[in-house]
């Protein structure tokens, strides 16, 4: 069971947050679909009262934003994917029950992770599996995934602030491998929500790797400490996947950056209607 299959239903409103960079999903619309009620607002009051943890973190969970509706844009209350689970878990109707089996699987899977860290990455490549990702691919994927983490450890570990800071250092690096930042990347790719890397050809995915591994060399040699030190060994590092890769575009006469992705069909005409 996916949160997701009942998120993306025709039946439920949604709004990309230009922002957050997430989708946000009309509240009302869920607890229609969930409960089958014909008065959602009123359901909503009567929940508030039964959980008095919910209404408390209301103003947390809820964001009014424009959505087009039947009589034009109007502002509803919406919610992501992790304020929406928390609703869930309020509803008594049968509907949410596969939800909330999900959400105690989830929670059950992740304490196992925490007691034996190798079931992440087991369950990391089964997942790609189930997507229809190629075994060659998956391997890549899994490698670049562990090349990150050795990066970030460096960032933390010189007086790197993690999230804005991580963010930066990898835009530079990407700028220098690949000519684009990873928001402007994933424009080429017609991605929004989705992970960037997940939707890498072969040849992108290896020379993200040499980007990140040759900063990472970089930095273990120089030892830069701060955010100001790192950011110079990110160009560094990220120009030496770019000279290889520009080399190698010189000798193909192709590019390496594409528009190719690994989005499902339906979606991939979705996106260019």
């Amino acid at each position: 069971m996916s949160n997701i299959k009942l998120f993306e239903s025709k039946q439920i409103r949604s709004v990309w947050n230009e922002t957050e960079k997430k989708w946000y999903f009309a509240i009302n619309d869920v607890i229609q679909v969930l409960t089958g009620t014909v008065d959602p607002v009123d359901y909503l009051k009567k929940m508030r009262k039964r959980d008095e943890q919910l209404s408390q973190g209301w103003g947390q969970i809820v964001t009014p934003l424009l959505i087009e509706t039947a009589g034009g844009k109007q502002k509803l209350n919406c919610a992501n994917a992790k304020g929406l689970l928390r609703i869930i878990q309020s509803i008594p109707s049968p509907k949410a029950e596969p939800f909330k089996q999900w959400l105690a699987q989830v929670g059950s899977d992740r304490l196992d992770e925490i007691e034996n860290p190798e079931l992440a990455t087991q369950r990391t490549r089964e997942l790609y599996k189930l997507k229809g990702y190629p075994d060659d691919w998956i391997e890549k994927r899994m490698r670049s995934i562990a090349i990150r983490e050795e990066l970030t450890e460096e960032w933390k570990n010189r007086e790197v602030k993690e999230q804005l800071e991580y963010a930066i250092l990898t835009a530079e690096i990407s700028k220098a491998t690949f000519g684009v930042t990873p928001s402007e990347y994933k424009k080429i790719k017609g991605l929004k929500s989705q992970n960037l890397r997940d939707h890498m050809t072969d040849l992108e995915l290896i020379f993200s790797m040499l980007g990140e591994a040759s900063t990472t060399a970089i930095v273990k040699t120089k030892n830069p400490k701060g955010f100001i030190e790192n950011k110079k060994v990110a160009k560094q590092g990220g120009a030496i996947a770019g000279n290889a890769r520009k080399e190698l575009e010189e000798k193909t006469g192709e590019k390496v950056v594409t528009s190719n992705n690994y989005l499902p069909e339906s979606k991939k005409n979705k996106k260019l209607k």
